[in-house]
């Protein structure tokens, strides 16, 4: 076996935009809000110009092109430098918006791989798998989809306009979330397209964009949660503004919550919750309605001297609000039942108490207020009282496992049932065969009585993996969400593994397809990328490891889904 050198990958050798010219940057930069920036501030190798060149790309649309999809999970932001372009505030039909259907492997092809499988180790064929944008016609940069009449298309009293200068996808880019809203080319429309990272260095070296991206962050970020949550929708488009204008965004802990996590999660478990910030606290008389905008927040009440978990609050639940009910119809002010505390970062809308009493609750019919009020955790709790069973007991000991290992992250998580598994190991078999011999799991891992949690990536809900990538190698794929790395662009800088949470991302050593193993020709030191689990996104089944169990032992399933994973713990 003979050794294969080669230059070590580095952050910008595969640019966002390869056509980015001297010419194409200088133009960008006389543009705002480049040209208000101080690039002193920049490091010098990091430089504004740098990041322009390397990060950011420039898209020509016309009239009708989609750029955004609502629903898309979103790795770039745009900046309007030449037309414009219209959001639409209403979800479009799906039939307009051109989702493609993931490709998958033929036959022929799944039984070739069972024969040409190599003996070797992580041999890669530097493919791009994520899609970054849709791209617009006669562009290479992804398929064309467009709307054919616009003005029919789109309600022009349901339409933002979004002019030269303007930025927009900055929300979903930078949360790591899916896109809010479709945006439509309207005319020719000339963009600047920036990736998440190339824009996070931005932010954080120019403090005026940094400021501008916050304000937009806040504001729509605010108008579409509050338009989103199910008990608003009652309320007229006035006293939905009121509510708006009323409101305050508040984020707590860290963005880059993993290295908190590494500390806290040290501690014993008893000592672990005081680590966390305070969101409300129990006992306080409470001030605003709260609701959850990203992340997870952990709800406790007093236990003798320590805290009991109840539940973990995620995107799109109310805190609050039994409280604020019973004060408005008692005429009493109430405190609040319980505490609530940030399990990582976490984005809140908070909407005074006065705000709620006068314009909310008056205009929400008493079925509507039922539903929200029936609410396990709204209820009045006895904490002191036992379990009733041991199926109350194991729910209680789930609900505290999950959120201590902060498991309630994952969107895939793979749980194995050890009554059944009879570690035959046809599972990781199984995965070796989809990815050229090189299993991307571990069938080891936390466990709580009959169930074990796979060291396997779960596709986070907030995956901190994607934070610290220099080259965007490790993000979502737009139409399924799930997290990939692209070979082609992972440097091998192990930020990714190190940040993920849960090990999930293992560096490794990689070969060429003679099973040689490519060393740097510099330092002669082994080349490494990032693997891990993709979920088998080219299969034609899905999950090989899940679909190769022969006694049922094993699944993928959202922690969040409540019944799913009641329906998993029950059988």
């Amino acid at each position: 076996m003979e050794a294969v050198t080669t230059k070590r990958p580095e952050r910008w050798d595969e640019p966002f935009g390869d056509s980015m010219t001297a010419e194409m940057v200088d133009s960008v930069l006389s543009h705002s809000p480049f040209r208000e920036m101080d690039s002193s501030g920049f490091p010098k190798k990091l430089s504004l110009r740098d990041i322009v060149q390397n990060d950011s790309r420039v898209v020509d649309y016309q009239e009708g092109d989609i750029v955004i999809r609502e629903g898309d999970y979103g790795n770039s932001a745009f900046l309007v430098l030449d037309g414009c372009v219209d959001v639409s505030l209403t979800s479009l039909p799906e039939n307009l918006l051109g989702r493609a259907t993931p490709r998958r492997q033929g036959w022929f092809r799944a039984l070739a791989q069972l024969w040409s499988n190599p003996a070797g180790s992580e041999f890669r064929k530097s493919a791009n798998a994520l899609g970054n944008s849709i791209g617009a016609r006669n562009s290479k940069d992804g398929p064309r989809i467009f709307l054919q009449d616009v003005p029919r298309v789109l309600d022009e009293n349901n339409v933002a306009s979004i002019q030269q200068g303007e930025l927009f996808g900055e929300l979903a880019a930078l949360s790591r979330s899916p896109r809010t809203a479709t945006a439509v080319a309207r005319g020719k429309v000339t963009l600047l397209e920036i990736r998440w990272q190339g824009l996070r260095e931005i932010i954080k070296y120019d403090f005026a964009l940094r400021t501008y991206v916050d304000e937009l962050y806040r504001e729509n970020s605010l108008l579409v949660h509050l338009r989103e949550t199910p008990f608003l929708n009652e309320l007229s488009e006035e006293d939905l503004q009121t509510v708006a204008d009323s409101a305050i965004f508040e984020s707590y802990g860290e963005f880059d919550w993993h290295n908190h996590f590494r500390k806290i999660n040290q501690k014993e478990i008893g000592k672990r919750i005081d680590q966390e910030p305070i969101i409300a606290r129990e006992g306080e008389y409470l001030n605003s309605l709260l609701l959850i905008r990203n992340g997870f927040a952990r709800l406790s009440k007093k236990v003798e001297s320590g805290h009991q978990t109840l539940a973990y609050l995620g995107k799109g639940e109310v805190f609050g609000l039994k409280e604020i009910t019973d004060s408005w119809k008692s005429k009493v002010a109430k405190p609040y039942n319980f505490s609530l505390r940030a399990v990582g970062h976490v984005e809140t809308i908070e909407i005074p108490a006065q705000v709620v009493e006068n314009f909310i609750l008056p205009n929400i019919c008493e079925e509507s207020l039922g539903e929200l009020l029936r609410g396990k955790w709204l209820e009045n709790v006895d904490i002191t009282a036992p379990p009733q069973d041991a199926e109350s007991e194991m729910e209680a000991s789930l609900v505290e496992f999950l959120g201590e290992h902060r498991f309630i992250n994952g969107t895939q998580t793979m749980l194995i049932d050890l009554d059944r598994c009879t570690r035959c190991d046809d599972c990781v078999r199984a995965c070796a065969t989809a990815h050229d011999n090189n299993p991307r799991f571990t069938r080891e891992g936390p466990k709580i009585g009959n169930q074990l949690v796979a060291s396997a990536c779960m596709h986070c809900i907030d995956p901190v993996c994607m934070i610290g990538c220099p080259t965007g190698a490790i993000g979502r794929d737009m139409a399924t969400g799930n997290i990939l790395i692209n070979d082609q662009t992972c440097v091998g800088c192990s930020t990714c593994a190190n940040s993920c949470p849960y090990n999930n991302i293992k560096m490794v050593e990689i070969t060429d397809k003679s099973e040689n193993p490519i060393l740097d020709n510099e330092s002669q030191l082994p080349i490494l990328k990032a693997t891990k689990c993709d979920l088998c996104t080219d299969q034609l089944g899905g999950p090989a490891c899940v679909n190769a169990c022969p006694h049922d032992a094993m699944v993928r399933l959202n922690i969040n889904d409540a019944d799913s994973l009641n329906k998993w713990m029950s059988r």
